[in-house]
């Protein structure tokens, strides 16, 4: 990537307290409800939400079809911050190049990291991601992000805030 690219950063408002944002990112069962663009699915072969734990899913679209992701939790840092990696797959796990998608410019290991902010019973989320933001936008990595958070947002909703009120 060239120096001069500005990498993708999108700031986020959710109307929850901070450790329900973050419980939505780390608990399997709800990141199954809300981590996919709109009209897409997505399925856990396998997560290990921790330190050094990594995790195989698949994204389905209805007309592109299905594209695997592998990746690895470097850091999770409760409720402050988590940070990981995602490289394009095959079903079995076996990394692929870019290139083999049709990604021509994304790197082969993508950073992303999250940060979360308490505003009270609101969440400051930051989502860095170590790609180009016109590559993203261009591909609609970016597009599907702001779906995602719509989605999130709807879910975190949804959730009675029990926890708060024992914290």
């Amino acid at each position: 990537m060239k120096s001069q690219d500005k990498e993708l950063l999108i700031t986020r408002i959710f109307h929850a307290p901070i450790d329900k944002v973050f419980d939505a990112w780390t608990d399997p069962e709800k990141l199954k409800r809300w981590y996919a663009p709109d009209g897409c699915t997505i399925d856990y072969k396998h997560i290990e939400v921790e330190e050094g734990g990594r995790f195989h899913y698949r994204i389905t679209h209805p007309t592109h079809g299905s594209g695997w992701v592998v990746g690895k939790y470097l850091e999770i840092l409760r409720p402050e911050k988590l940070v990981y990696t995602i490289r394009l797959s095959n079903e079995n796990g076996d990394v692929l190049p870019p290139d083999d998608l049709k990604s021509a410019g994304w790197p082969g290991e993508i950073l992303i990291k999250v940060t979360f902010e308490s505003l009270g019973n609101q969440t400051k989320a930051v989502i860095y991601e170590a790609v180009s933001e016109e590559k993203a936008r261009k591909s609609g990595a970016y597009r599907g992000w702001i779906e995602m958070f719509d989605k999130l947002e709807l879910q975190l909703l949804s959730i009675p805030n029990s926890n708060s009120a024992s914290a």
